[in-house]
């Protein structure tokens, strides 16, 4: 076991946590406990233009509710802190000054219409994609092409710059992709990108490189979507004369009309797009994480349920698979089913009063709304599904569904009244389904008619459905008095 696994989720608070963005901390929370390593939470917040109120605060509870622990992180101080970006701002400056000293990167004091200027000068030479690189930032305002004198003047004026990384001009940066096996990428392709902005504030490259050097990240696992970035992450390190972390870059998550996973498909195919959504529409936490943890990888066999402590103890990335996964919203909701079943009926029968609106579920005597529970619970694949399947149990249904309606027959009224005379001979004590199943039977025999001529008009009366659980064990627990009132509404009511 490697006691030096040190892995980092590295999100930007700009928006509640995205699906995706779950995914990569699972895997790298998986890895950190296959490894008995550390999982640390990094805030990148270095673009306060961007920056959104409480999403700090989202990623975090989300993780937590998904059973992922935070080991070092803005509200779990460790040693290597602060976690915040913003509040490391200081460091980035001393080590972008640093390359300076080591003449691997150079103060840039273009101004913005300079910049336009140049890109136009380029286009119009025929170069589609005019960049500031090795060959450009010779006949552009910085400290590679201006007299040292110069330079000091406009860094003791005030004079806005930039700092920018010098890039080879032809080098090829090559390194071993955890997932993607050999991957290489030549530098003539790369501009000379700016690592420390005219405010102060350090690029996502720059803050990215130094905060993973000095928090000892041991490997980097995040998205494809980074991979391109990849090469300008070795060259800081090999400019500041670092060891390069080891990299792994996740398969993209899909949907399932095509293409990455999107806001814009995601809400077209109906998945919900944040963390925060399927918190809100009760899905099951140990479900969704289950689901995620199979988004690209496998253990290697047929086996598909798996606790966090399983997947933990399973999870490697050389199981994870280079394309991408395709997100199947039926395949979440089987999980989902299979957490959901495997709770105990009072447990369930607690979660449901607390998600109950003001009424008398939410009043419910909790042996009550458990027996309930376990005749819909195999009917429904969410919590929230459970008050809507269940309802009827605790009020007269008020309206009947409008295609049960349709199979409300002219001599529906008149058997559903026979029905009903033979139940209300019933003692109270002996309103058992066993027996009310076997006085239905009698008197479809009695009238010559089919099972469902009369089944379902006594389901759309007492439940005001045309499905649900067995009608009989729940016309025993609605009891003898309301079933009886139900059948009367019925009748008066659809005629």
């Amino acid at each position: 076991m490697n006691t030096n696994v040190r892995v980092r989720f590295a999100p930007s608070p700009t928006g509640y946590l995205h699906i995706g963005g779950l995914r990569t901390a699972l895997y790298n929370f998986l890895f950190a406990r296959h490894n008995n390593g550390k999982f640390i939470l990094r805030i990148e917040d270095t673009d306060q233009s961007r920056y959104v109120e409480n999403a700090e605060n989202d990623i975090i509870e989300s993780l937590e509710w998904c059973g992922i622990k935070i080991d070092e992180g803005p509200h779990a101080p460790g040693d290597y802190g602060p976690y915040r970006q913003s509040e490391r701002k200081d460091i980035y400056r001393k080590y972008a000054e640093l390359l300076i000293e080591k003449e691997m990167a150079y103060y840039a004091f273009d101004t913005t219409e300079e910049l336009d200027q140049m890109r136009e000068r380029l286009q119009k030479s025929g170069n589609p994609s005019p960049k500031y690189d090795s060959i450009t930032r010779q006949s552009m305002k910085n400290s590679l092409t201006l007299p040292n004198d110069d330079v000091q003047k406009l860094l003791d004026s005030g004079t806005e710059f930039v700092i920018r990384l010098k890039v080879p001009r032809r080098e090829t940066i090559r390194f071993e992709d955890l997932i993607r096996g050999h991957v290489s990428f030549e530098s003539k392709g790369l501009d000379d990108q700016v690592l420390l902005k005219s405010d102060g504030m350090p690029t996502y490259h720059l803050a990215n490189v130094v905060d993973d050097h000095l928090m000892n990240i041991s490997h980097v696992i995040r998205g494809e979507e980074w991979l391109p970035s990849t090469p300008k992450h070795i060259l800081l390190y090999n400019a500041f004369g670092w060891d390069v972390p080891q990299m792994a870059h996740l398969p993209l998550i899909m949907s399932p009309a095509g293409g990455k996973l999107s806001k814009r498909n995601a809400e077209t195919d109906g998945i919900p797009i944040n963390t925060k959504d399927y918190r809100e529409l009760h899905y099951e936490p140990e479900a969704l994480i289950n689901f995620l943890a199979y988004l690209g990888w496998s253990p290697g066999d047929d086996s598909e349920i798996h606790s966090v402590d399983e997947l933990c103890r399973l999870f490697t990335l050389d199981r994870v698979s280079k394309g991408g996964a395709v997100f199947n919203h039926k395949k979440l909701l089987w999980y989902n089913d299979h957490y959901l079943r495997e709770q105990s009926n009072h447990h369930l029968a607690a979660r449901v009063k607390a998600i109950a609106g003001e009424g008398k579920m939410k009043d419910a005597d909790t042996d009550f709304m458990a027996s309930v529970i376990g005749l819909v619970k195999e009917r429904v694949s969410k919590l929230d599904e459970i008050t809507e399947m269940a309802a009827f149990f605790f009020e007269d249904p008020d309206h009947y569904d409008e295609d049960a309606i349709k199979k409300w027959k002219d001599d529906s009224p008149k058997l559903v009244s026979h029905y009903r005379e033979r139940i209300e001979e019933l003692p109270e004590e002996q309103f058992e389904a066993a027996t009310l199943k076997h006085i239905l039977e009698e008197v479809i025999k009695e009238q010559g008619v089919g099972f469902g001529k009369l089944m379902m008009p006594l389901r759309i009366a007492v439940t005001g459905q045309g499905f649900g659980p067995d009608l009989f064990t729940s016309m025993e627990l609605i009891g003898k008095t309301s079933v009886i009132s139900r059948i009367d509404s019925a009748i008066k009511k659809i005629g």
